[in-house]
């Protein structure tokens, strides 16, 4: 089944693409199949900003669409960034890295017993004949006080997570698609996916 993934993010096409292709799925980026549009995320959860996401393209495309609506959430700022873990700060100069220094800077005074936080991931599917698949997945960790390892994207640097005692960006690809929050999405969509007879049992 071709489908088309709700982002111009070439990582997220990457790290979705390597678990998708389980389960018969070609992922394209929107640029592949012509269109280049810019949702506005309306929602105010991850599930509802997943589905606006998937449902516009799939509008745009003709085709089924996976949307990935993901952030990470941290306890003692209750859950911000959360849904606006891309924009976090709204100034438009911050990139990734401007943004993940941004976070460390607005939780310098949370102590080291207090910096729980998780990636949050929401997949939803949306096809032509009107069938909705969402999932969603958490990996629950800390903030780390500075950056460690020089993998992943985004937040993955300050992202401690504690079973394998390192940050997401010290993961190698194949240990971060057996635990990450995007991968806990995909393997429970899957099992969705089954259900609503679009993938092998």
């Amino acid at each position: 089944m071709k489908v088309v993934l709700a982002s111009k993010n070439a990582h997220k096409l990457k790290e979705i693409s390597k678990i998708t292709e389980k389960f018969d799925m070609e992922l394209v980026l929107e640029s592949q199949v012509g269109v280049d549009i810019d949702v506005e995320e309306t929602g105010s959860t991850f599930e509802e900003n997943s589905f606006i996401k998937a449902e516009a393209v799939m509008k745009a495309t003709g085709l089924p669409a996976l949307a990935d609506d993901s952030g990470i959430a941290v306890d003692a700022l209750n859950g911000e960034p959360g849904i606006y873990s891309a924009r976090y700060g709204f100034d438009p100069s911050l990139d990734d890295w401007g943004r993940l220094e941004l976070l460390l800077k607005n939780t310098e005074q949370v102590p080291d017993s207090s910096r729980q936080a998780q990636f949050v991931c929401v997949i939803t599917l949306v096809t032509p004949e009107g069938q909705v698949i969402q999932a969603r997945g958490e990996a629950h960790g800390e903030l780390l006080r500075q950056p460690a390892g020089e993998g992943g994207f985004g937040y993955d640097p300050i992202f401690y997570y504690p079973p394998l005692g390192k940050s997401f960006a010290e993961l190698s690809p194949e240990e971060k698609n057996q635990v990450s929050h995007r991968a806990q999405a995909l393997k429970l969509f899957y099992e969705k996916l089954k259900e609503a007879g679009y993938a092998d049992k």
